[in-house]
């Protein structure tokens, strides 16, 4: 068994959250700016999340709600999900954006996954609070997927990591294998291969020996 997790905005979705949401709270141009300057790795995670939560504070929960309806993973990813499960793999998202967003868009295509972690944005009253809660936002990637291959008895050199922005950074260098779904600059030259589809992803992982290519 390996174990295998994927980043989620920008990597099995192309959908961003925070963007979707954004555009129901009229803030779309300001969270964009600071959702490239994370990924670029300009500013920390943590700063860019907790002012994108601000500007996110009053925007109400049913179109909150709407916006991860709206979500999206991209054409392949489903079966490609399948495929590693049914081979007998662990599969985890983990994900800065948020968990109602992830189950949404898994829920939509009918598939699921063995682990989420994710950050959440909290309510009350009705609406968004402005802040922002969870284990990857002052927690980083490399220490939750080597909690998990732990608890599950794998291998770090069994694990495969997927990811694109600055803040996989950390799990792409400590997994066995590191791919970069189509990366940003700061993020490529982590990388041991580097795709920009699902169907690559696939035969990269074909290639490695992950996923058995009778299918």
């Amino acid at each position: 068994m390996s174990l295998i997790a994927f980043d989620f905005d920008g990597t099995l979705s192309d959908s961003e959250m925070t963007v979707l949401l954004a555009e129901r709270a009229g803030v779309a141009d300001e969270v964009a700016e600071i959702t490239e300057q994370a990924m670029n790795d300009e500013i920390s995670y943590a700063e860019s999340l907790y002012r994108r939560a601000e500007l996110l504070g009053g925007l109400s929960a049913e179109a909150a709600e709407e916006a991860f309806g709206a979500v999206r993973i991209r054409p392949g990813a489903a079966r490609l999900i399948r495929r590693l499960r049914e081979d007998g793999h662990h599969v985890a998202v983990l994900t800065g954006g948020f968990e109602r967003g992830v189950e949404r868009a898994l829920e939509r295509e009918g598939v699921a996954v063995d682990t989420i972690v994710a950050n959440r944005l909290p309510v009350a009253n009705g609406e968004l609070t402005g802040e922002a809660e969870g284990p990857l936002i002052e927690g980083t990637k490399d220490d939750v997927l080597e909690g998990l291959a732990d608890d599950l008895g794998v291998p770090m050199a069994s694990t495969v990591a997927v990811g694109d922005g600055a803040n996989d950074l950390p799990m792409l260098e400590v997994a066995g294998l590191a791919v970069g779904f189509v990366p940003k600059d700061a993020v490529r030259p982590v990388c041991d291969a580097v795709v920009a589809s699902m169907y690559r992803l696939g035969k990269v992982l074909e290639a490695h020996g992950v996923v058995s290519t009778n299918r």
